[in-house]
């Protein structure tokens, strides 16, 4: 036997006698064995710390809402930029063809088999990205692809357009708060904190007009979520249960690729907190009114430092008319841009006008999944940082306000967030 071969077979002993089978000794059982992931695409690390949460400056509603209070944060990914039309546009192009493959296609060839051995079929999403459906030139296809525009009389001038009313995503979620409160109940099963939902992903292209009465917003409608031109631009008309949806997907999507990569998984995509939006948006700077620090929206060259509306009629002073590109503007320290102004966004947490008095000081935040048949007060959901029709109070780090889950506007648009595993100052 040469000695290199014997050298080999002596390491692979070693190693075989490493497991704890063999050693009696507390080892432990570690999980690193996947290659950790690095920093989420088109996020940056939000390191933890303590931060005095609430307003800035004078409360001038009296409204006390948002009193003082010193809280900790832990360290998270955000979003640098609010999600674009482009990026939604990925998850409804998910979406439909989903739809199309399963409902429509009939076509086996972009299905693979699940692993389990349950019978369970997937698509192959490989195969989609290499030969798209929409592309297909057979007769009996590309008649079930015309199953998906809008028929008869619901068409215009005989074009084909994508009937969005199809376009449904379920999703589903483990609820702990819930499971928390009936542990010790040996009635519940662990189903009954199991929460589904399914719900119409398509943005609401109409808010430009519902929003604003006797305004000629109508090429808004027509192009802002379906032109090119928009692509950059922060996606609007979507409500804070679609939110939810799209965060759902997107980590089911960098999850089930991770798992073919063997790459660790992620935390679970989802709108900030209130208490982390606030702390990201203050880029560690102490009892600053706006994120770029200053107790006014314009710098020392006298350039509004955000896109909102500084005068009373007037839009357009910081550049443009309505929403501007989410890369516009300047950062703030934490590597965020618009934090203040272009759209409001939603957060994770529901309102209460004295939820910062109860709040726990670690990680705050109020959560309430409220149902169908509760009040519409308990369907109300804090939003941050004003938009492009707000005044510039709107703006400030400490501000708050509120809509309601299942409304969309046209200022309103949403960024996310995934925790960081680990240690981050």
């Amino acid at each position: 036997m040469s000695y290199g071969l014997l050298c080999i077979l002596i390491a692979i002993t070693a190693i075989g006698c490493k497991g704890p089978s063999n050693s009696g000794e507390l080892v432990g059982v570690r999980l690193d064995k996947l290659k950790a992931s690095k920093t989420p695409h088109g996020m940056v690390l939000i390191p933890g710390g303590t931060f005095i949460m609430g307003q800035s400056d004078e409360d001038i509603g009296f409204s006390q809402t948002a009193q003082n209070r010193q809280v900790t944060i832990a360290p998270f990914y955000m979003d640098d930029t609010e999600i674009s039309n482009s990026e939604y546009r990925q998850f409804v192009n998910w979406v439909r063809d989903s739809i199309l493959i399963h409902n429509f296609l009939g076509d086996d060839s972009y299905f693979v088999q699940g692993e389990g051995g349950g019978g369970e079929r997937y698509i192959d999403w490989d195969k989609v990205n290499k030969q798209s459906p929409w592309r297909a030139k057979e007769q009996d296809k590309r008649e079930r692809l015309n199953s998906m525009f809008y028929q008869g009389e619901d068409r215009v001038f005989g074009r084909n357009e994508l009937d969005v009313r199809l376009l449904k995503y379920h999703f589903e979620w483990y609820d702990l708060q819930a499971a928390v409160r009936g542990k010790n109940d040996p009635s519940k099963r662990r189903s009954d904190f199991i929460m589904r939902d399914t719900m119409l992903i398509y943005p609401d292209t109409t808010v430009w007009l519902a929003d604003f009465s006797y305004a000629a917003n109508e090429p808004m409608v027509n192009g802002y979520f379906s032109h090119p031109s928009f692509d950059d631009y922060p996606v609007v008309g979507v409500t804070w249960r679609q939110a939810q949806a799209f965060n759902s997907w997107r980590t089911q999507l960098f999850n089930n690729q991770a798992a073919k990569n063997r790459v660790q998984p992620r935390f679970d995509y989802q709108l900030p907190s209130e208490a982390e939006w606030e702390y990201a948006a203050r880029g560690g700077k102490v009892g600053m009114q706006y994120p770029w620090g200053g107790p006014t929206a314009r710098n020392a060259r006298g350039c509004l430092m955000a896109n909102f509306k500084p005068g009373r009629g007037n839009y357009i002073d910081d550049g443009v008319a309505y929403t501007a590109p989410v890369y516009s503007y300047w950062p703030n320290d934490f590597g965020l841009y618009n934090m203040a102004g272009n759209v409001a966004e939603w957060t994770q947490s529901s309102y209460n006008e004295s939820a910062y008095s109860f709040v726990h000081d670690m990680n705050p935040t109020y959560t309430y999944t409220a149902k169908a048949s509760d009040l519409e007060t308990m369907k109300r959901k804090v939003i941050r940082g004003g938009s492009w029709k707000d005044v510039g109070f709107f703006l400030q780090n400490g501000t708050r306000q509120y809509e309601y889950q299942d409304t969309s506007k046209s200022y309103i648009g949403f960024r996310s967030v995934t925790k960081y595993a680990g240690v981050a100052y």
